[in-house]
C-alpha cells in the first residue's frame, strides 16, 4: 500500500473468514483535508467495529475499518466512493468469495449505499445515512438494507432517510428502518442501541443466529409501519 491509497485497521479471526463487515466513517459535504487516525469521525466507528468483531469472531467473521484518503465528499463522492471501492477489492484480494456486510455511518452510509452493487456484498446497515433528495437505489438491488437515525438528528435528515428506505424497498431482497428516539447524530446517547441493531443484522446475513426479536420481527412487518420501527 503506498502513501497515496485509504487506510485499512483489521480486526482479524482465527482459522478461516467466512464474512468481511467493512465499516465507513461519516465525513463532511466539501472538504479535502486528509483523515488522521485521531479524527472523531473514524474514531466514532471504532467500538462499533469492535463489537461486531466480538460478537462474530467465533463465526468467522473478520471486521474492516476503512479510513478514507480525504475527509468531504466533494462533488460527486468520487474520492470517497473510490476509496470503498478499493477497500472492497482488497476483501476479494484476501478472502475471495467471502460475503461482506456494510456499515456506514453518516457520510459513510451513503458510500455504503452506493458501492452495494459489488458482486460480494450481501447487506448494507446505514446509520444515520446521509441520503438526499435524489439518491440513487440502484446499487442497493437485491441486498439487504438496515437503516438507522435518531429522531434527534440535525446533521443527517431522518425525514430523508425515511424518503429514501420507501424508494429503495422497492428493490432490495428486504429492507427494515428503526428510529432510535432521543438520539442525535453522533450515536453517543444510546450506543448499545446502534450497536445491537449493527450485531444482529449481521449476524443474520451471515446466518450465525442474532437472536434480536426486535430485527427477526421487523421483516414481517407491513411497510408502513417496517420503515418507522420505534426503539
Amino acid at each position: 500500500m503506498s502513501e497515496a491509497d485509504p487506510a485499512v485497521r483489521i480486526w482479524r479471526v482465527r482459522g478461516q473468514v467466512k464474512a468481511v463487515v467493512l465499516v465507513l466513517h461519516g465525513g463532511a459535504e466539501h472538504s479535502h483535508a486528509r483523515v488522521p487516525w485521531w479524527r472523531l469521525a473514524y474514531q466514532r466507528m471504532v467500538p462499533l467495529a469492535k463489537d461486531v468483531h466480538r460478537a462474530g469472531r467465533r463465526h468467522g467473521v473478520e471486521v474492516r475499518l476503512l479510513r478514507n484518503r480525504v475527509y468531504g465528499w466533494n462533488d460527486h463522492g468520487t474520492d470517497a466512493l473510490a476509496d470503498a471501492r478499493w477497500a472492497l477489492e482488497r476483501i476479494r484480494e484476501d478472502h475471495p468469495g467471502s460475503p461482506v456486510v456494510l456499515v456506514g455511518h453518516s457520510m459513510g452510509g451513503r458510500v455504503a449505499l452506493r458501492v452495494a452493487d459489488d458482486p460480494a456484498v450481501i447487506g448494507v446497515c446505514a446509520l444515520a445515512p446521509w441520503t438526499p433528495p435524489g439518491e440513487p437505489i440502484g446499487a442497493v438491488r437485491g441486498r439487504a438494507v438496515l437503516i438507522a437515525h435518531g429522531t434527534k438528528d440535525r446533521m443527517t435528515d431522518p425525514v430523508a432517510s425515511h424518503a429514501f428506505a420507501e424508494r429503495a424497498e422497492k428493490v432490495t431482497s428486504r429492507s427494515a428502518r428503526f428510529e432510535i428516539g432521543g438520539e442525535g447524530h453522533a450515536m453517543l446517547r444510546r450506543s448499545r442501541v446502534w450497536n445491537r441493531l449493527v450485531r444482529a443484522f449481521t449476524l443474520e446475513l451471515i446466518e450465525a443466529g442474532g437472536n434480536d426479536e426486535t430485527l427477526s420481527a421487523a421483516w414481517n412487518r407491513p411497510s408502513s409501519e417496517r420503515l418507522r420501527i420505534p426503539v
